[in-house]
């Protein structure tokens, strides 16, 4: 999947919005295409209280796509325009696929991603983007394996 500069900032932009709290949302690109063209930020409900994903955690440590943001996400798959990555981010600096990240982006039936996507971290950290990592699911290892890392200042 190929992640054009300005749609990479655009991620950036909304991650240092959000911080000290995770964004989420995804990129789209159209059908048949490997370049991702458009930015949908998402609404993190796990800030609103309004899901989440557990009692303990808050919206620093945790994100959770908003039910209209999610239907849209959902949505996108049958239209011209179908979301290829997932991006959240992580305001303590790293870029991860935390077993967090795996388990919710895994499909509950344990047959692979639970939506056809590649998903990018961001790490943000004291208010800058200091890396991102993009990940997919790989069927030979039947897990998410890194297949993109960089820095902000190292955008492709």
């Amino acid at each position: 999947m190929s992640l054009p500069a300005d749609v990479l900032q655009a991620t950036f932009d909304h991650a240092l919005e959000a911080f000290p709290a995770e964004c989420c949302g995804f990129l789209t690109a159209q059908r048949g295409l490997d370049t991702v063209d458009a930015v949908h930020r998402c609404e993190n409900a796990q800030a609103a209280d309004a899901h989440p994903t557990a009692g303990d955690r808050t919206a620093e440590t945790a994100y959770v796509i908003d039910g209209a943001d999610l239907l849209a996400l959902a949505e996108s798959f049958d239209g011209p325009n179908p979301a290829r990555v997932i991006y959240h981010s992580h305001p303590n600096g790293r870029a991860y696929f935390s077993e967090t990240d795996r388990r919710v982006a895994s499909s509950p039936w344990g047959e692979g991603p639970m939506w056809p996507v590649q998903q990018l971290v961001i790490g943000v950290l004291e208010g800058r983007v200091c890396e991102w990592a993009l990940f997919a699911f790989s069927l030979e290892s039947g897990d998410f394996v890194e297949v993109g890392r960089g820095r902000a200042s190292d955008t492709p």
